[in-house]
């Protein structure tokens, strides 16, 4: 995500650099000595960038991804057809099971980069592409579906010989984590769930109108346009995933009853795509859930504050 993307900053500093323009044109017109004038110029319009920008909210931007760190290992596991691609970090030696990141729709591995350091100090750490995402293929023939993408998961794992993991799921990788928990729950040891729904209803209209949102998805096709093995496929990849959005998931509270392992279901105070209502009945059909929303945040709350999200992320898995 580049920083062109963060629309509110880049009108913000458009305007004020319009303003400089026409301050400048009026100073000439008083007789302002050139170099005199230009100084004043880059001032004021470095002074009022700075204000436009720390005048925009956090929730309303979408920040640059962090480069990703060297894995400790990494390949592509034949699984269900398809090629998986995986990274692993940290020590199999760390703390308790480990830990398995699940990126959003559209996204990829590396939007985790500003979580791994921190929890590969304490906890090996796998990250993977979902299939047809970033470096993963996809079987044509397929539709998309989140019990599918689960089941990647769990013989992704069965190939990497983890018996047992904490989920840590963003948006459609809480909704698989929320199926792994589900209908794999021998092999889910903790479960956070940050910008999940459990029916097409939760999402809010309108959301293919959000400017963060509508950034987030320009910048995923040019990560997909970079990784994926069809880079002219993004189009298509788009359309496949929105009518999995259509359609799924449609989780009974019945259903999300039966999960045991310990969950947190989270957000943040100003998502744009899942109604609070949605999440707050989502924590209370899950035995035992605790509901989480992190303050002036959105969907995006990882690249937002990552050293916030890190923390509740860490407090959860190490049961506090």
């Amino acid at each position: 995500m580049g920083p062109s993307n963060v629309a509110g900053v880049r009108l913000s500093t458009a305007a004020a650099t319009h303003v400089d323009a026409t301050t400048a044109h009026a100073l000439d017109g008083i007789g302002m000595g050139r170099p005199r004038r230009i100084a004043w110029v880059l001032v004021t319009g470095v002074a009022l960038a700075g204000c436009a920008a720390r005048a925009t909210p956090r929730w309303k931007t979408l920040p640059p991804l962090a480069a990703m760190p060297a894995p400790r290992a990494s390949g592509r596991a034949h699984v269900n057809g398809i090629k998986l691609y995986y990274a692993m970090y940290g020590t199999p030696a760390g703390a308790g099971a480990p830990v398995v990141l699940l990126h959003g729709g559209l996204a990829n591995a590396d939007y985790w980069a500003d979580q791994i350091p921190a929890l590969a100090q304490r906890h090996e750490v796998i990250v993977l592409d979902s299939r047809g995402h970033g470096r993963s293929t996809r079987d044509p023939t397929l539709p998309y579906s989140y019990d599918l993408m689960a089941a990647d998961v769990v013989a992704l794992l069965d190939q990497l010989h983890v018996a047992r993991a904490s989920i840590v799921g963003w948006s459609d990788g809480g909704i698989i984590g929320l199926v792994l928990a589900m209908k794999y729950p021998e092999r889910v040891e903790r479960l956070f769930a940050f910008g999940a729904n459990f029916d097409p209803d939760g999402l809010k209209p309108g959301l293919e109108h959000d400017p963060v949102f509508a950034a987030y998805i320009k910048d995923a096709g040019l990560s997909y346009a970079r990784l994926s093995p069809t880079p002219n496929d993004y189009d298509a990849f788009v359309a496949a995933i929105s009518a999995m959005w259509d359609s799924q998931p449609r989780f009974t509270p019945a259903e999300l009853a039966t999960i045991r392992a310990p969950t947190t279901i989270a957000d943040g105070e100003h998502d744009e795509a899942i109604k609070r209502e949605h999440t707050e009945a989502l924590a209370r059909a899950i035995p035992g859930a605790k509901l989480l929303i992190l303050p002036g945040v959105s969907h995006f709350a990882q690249f937002q504050a990552p050293a916030e999200y890190n923390r509740a992320v860490l407090a959860f898995l190490d049961g506090r």
